[in-house]
């Protein structure tokens, strides 16, 4: 289990992973429906998650989506690397009624985002613009690649729910064990 706390003028952020865990969740970052993701996100990735955060959210929510997505990438990061005897490789389609969106993930140690969700607006008072933040801030800090891209879909809650799950099962996939490939890289090290 990885413990991280950061600390800033804007956020006050204390986080708990643990990627052998069974996708158990304590998430508190006083917005509502990001913490409704990240719940969604622990469960369907297996990786528990424990995430508590104080931000100016009489400003708005960027801060605290955006440094929750520095946290936890760096607590992920902590625990996924280096990497032996894993998949590496991830990929799910999750669909939410009319919704599809698919996630390609690579445990690349080399951060990367292509994020092809293109909604706007709000999802209660969650502007659906802070998710491609999250997203961006998890990857950078993780060492992740992500192609998350969504193929259809009205319903804006539904879309951003695919995405946070086709990331989680894409990531549990990426994790699974396979000691046959040892280090998963023809280089020898990630």
């Amino acid at each position: 289990m990885t413990e991280l706390n950061r600390k800033t003028k804007e956020t006050d952020i204390s986080c708990k992973v643990d990627i052998k865990g069974s996708g158990n969740s304590k998430i508190d970052t006083g917005v509502g429906f990001f913490d409704h993701m990240l719940e969604a996100l622990s469960k369907h990735s297996g990786v528990d998650i424990e995430l508590t955060c104080k931000g100016d959210l009489h400003i708005d929510a960027h801060h605290s989506v955006e440094d929750c997505g520095i946290v936890l990438g760096k607590a992920l990061k902590d625990e996924i690397f280096p990497i032996k005897n894993v998949e590496r490789y991830g990929n799910a389609t999750v669909v939410m009624d009319e919704a599809a969106t698919t996630c390609a993930l690579d445990l690349s140690n080399r951060p990367f985002l292509v994020y092809e969700v293109n909604i706007s607006g709000k999802v209660g008072e969650f502007d659906v613009e802070l998710a491609e933040e999250f997203f961006h801030a998890l990857v950078m800090n993780s060492g992740l690649t992500a192609h998350i891209i969504n193929e259809r879909g009205r319903n804006k809650h539904h879309i951003l729910e695919a995405s946070f799950k086709a990331f989680a099962v894409a990531l549990r996939r990426a994790m699974v064990i396979n000691e046959k490939l040892g280090v998963p890289s023809t280089k020898g090290v990630l």
